[in-house]
Parts: C-alpha cells; sequence; structure tokens
C-alpha cells in the first residue's frame, strides 16, 4: 500500500492531499530513510513522522484499503510521540 494511502486510511492524517505533500517536504522517514508518498508500506515497518507540533513513531502493524473509523487505530501502534514548543511551518 502507498504511504500517502496508508496514512489516509489509518486516519493518522485526514486527507491524503496532506499526507502527500509532508512526504513531499521530507517530514516522513520510513525505516529511517526518508520516504516518498508512493513508497510501498508493509506491516512492520517503522514511520516517523514530523508535522505541526506533532512528532509521531508508529509501526505498521497491517495495511488495509478502507477500514471503519473505529477500528483505524487497529493498523499500527504508537512507539513514541510528543509535541515540540514552536511548530514549524509545512
Amino acid at each position: 500500500m502507498r504511504l500517502d494511502k496508508f496514512l489516509k486510511v489509518s486516519r493518522i492524517i485526514k486527507r491524503r492531499s496532506v499526507a502527500k505533500e509532508i512526504c513531499d517536504r521530507g517530514r516522513v522517514r520510513v525505516n529511517g530513510r526518508n520516504a516518498k508518498a508512493g513508497q510501498d508500506i508493509t506491516a512492520g515497518d517503522v514511520l516517523h513522522l514530523e508535522f505541526g507540533k506533532r512528532i509521531l513513531e508508529v509501526e505498521v502493524l497491517a495495511t488495509a484499503q478502507t477500514v471503519r473509523a473505529s477500528q483505524a487505530n487497529e493498523l499500527y501502534r504508537i512507539l513514541s510521540q510528543e509535541e515540540k514548543d514552536e511548530p514549524e511551518l509545512l
């Protein structure tokens, strides 16, 4: 599954266009490497995201084309999460 679609389906990011923009700006790493929006994601990958005031690191548990909102958080596990004092501009 594409990285930008996973971010949308898992509801980590609300819109796919925003997920693509964050990837294009180098704010997303997969397994320690900068990632493009079209990169394939599989279970076991670790995503590091920096957006707004948040830094989020998650492990992908599963990928699915569609899920209900109540089940979206079952696609990933949060490894770490922190808030920055100063938000950076996208």
